[in-house]
Order: structure tokens, then sequence, then C-alpha cells
């Protein structure tokens, strides 16, 4: 899923200037996602404008939209950072998102067209095969899991979930499946309850849908507490 921006400028020049800042925002949310740029790694912005081969002005531009998806930090007397992601702001970041997904299922039950639905379902076909290839290795560390959701968010036709759950959540949530030990994931698991919550919509069942939804995502916020306990 591409980050979503809106152009700033109007003259042609400017339309450039905004289409580098747009792509250069793209690669640096891939490079901090990926661990690329580590977390908590300052943000220097002559060394990314040598990297990137990028003037002052479309980096500055691209560092505010990261700041404005969660992705960077300013600290009084620091300056710009990447966001380091602790158990108990993943544990926050889960119980929102708990709540958000499980109201866009239910309006994904009541909203969702047959041809979206048939889109899930090859989806899924494609995820058990891949989980089937991979013995679930690397469900989590891909794009599949998050397409599943980003699918269903979209089906709700509410442009405010979409709006909040598609762009800062997102990013965050892609971050720490990344960077996490895959010991935390439980894909066969996931799957399977993705399997349910497609069912589930596909009868237009608005109350089990979300149900099943926040019971998914639940799982995965145990899965992090359980690690905080451990370590």
């Amino acid at each position: 899923m591409n980050v979503e921006l809106k152009p700033s400028y109007k003259s042609a020049g400017g339309e450039k200037e905004n289409t580098k800042s747009e792509t250069l925002t793209e690669s640096l949310v891939e490079a901090i996602v990926g661990g690329e740029i580590e977390p908590g790694s300052k943000i220097s912005e002559p060394e990314l404008a040598k990297k990137y081969s990028v003037s002052r002005g479309p980096l500055r531009e691209a560092i505010m939209r990261l700041e404005g998806l969660g992705l960077i930090e300013r600290i009084p007397h620091v300056g710009a950072r990447v966001i380091t992601l602790s158990p108990d702001k993943l544990i926050e970041l889960y119980a929102v998102r708990e709540a958000l997904e499980g109201m866009a299922a239910r309006l994904a039950a009541r909203y969702i067209t047959q041809e979206e639905l048939l889109g899930l379902e090859t989806l899924l076909s494609t995820h058990t095969r891949h989980i089937e290839q991979v013995e679930g290795a690397s469900y989590f560390h891909q794009h599949g899991d998050f397409d599943f959701h980003y699918r269903i968010i979209k089906a709700s036709r509410n442009s405010k979930l979409i709006g909040l759950l598609c762009n800062e959540l997102y990013h965050l949530l892609r971050m720490y499946r990344y960077q996490s030990p895959r010991s935390q994931s439980r894909p066969v698991e996931a799957l399977n309850e993705h399997k349910l919550i497609l069912q589930a919509i596909r009868n237009r069942d608005e109350e089990l849908s979300e149900m099943l939804m926040r019971r998914h995502i639940s799982g995965s916020r145990k899965l992090i507490e359980q690690q905080i306990l451990t370590d």
C-alpha cells in the first residue's frame, strides 16, 4: 500500500519538487519499516540528502510527512529521531487497532461487494499456499497479512476509519512486524482466523464479524504482553 499524500504545490516546478518529496517519503518509509534506518537513530538531513541525491527542500518535506505518519518524532534539544516502539506503546497501538478494525469488519459485512469478497477469497487461497511453502515463517513479515486487513478496512466505506488505520497505524505495525522476533507470530492460527472472519463477512453477519476481528487482534496483543512478562 502506498502512502496517501496530497500535492502542496500548484506550479509545474512545484509539482516536480512535490513528486520528488513523495518518492523520497516512500523510500524513507520502507527504510524505517525494514530497519535499514534503525529505531531511535537520529535523522541527519545532510547524510540523507547525500544518500538519496536530493536537495534539502524535498527532504524536509518528506521528513514532515514521516512525522505525520508517526515514524519520526522530534525530541527537545536532541532533534528528529526514528520512533522506538516500546512494548507499552505496542499494547496501546493494538488496543486502538482492536476497536477500530472491529468496527471496520462490522461495516465491511454491510457494504462489501461481491467482487471484493472474491478478491479476499483468492487472497486467502494464495496465503494458504504461501504458508505451506515456507512453513508459516514469513507470513507476518510480508504484506500478505496486512493486505487482508487493508482490504476489509477499505470495504468498510468509512473514510475516517480508512484514514486512521491505513496511514500511521499501518506503517507502525509494519515496522513492528518486520523487526519483531518470529516467535511472537502465530501464522497458521492467524490464517485460520482470517478465514473465519471472511466467512462471517460473506454471511453479512455484522456482529460476528466485529467479534471475530477483535478476538483476532486481541490474540496478537496477548502475545506481546506475554513477551513483556518473559523479558
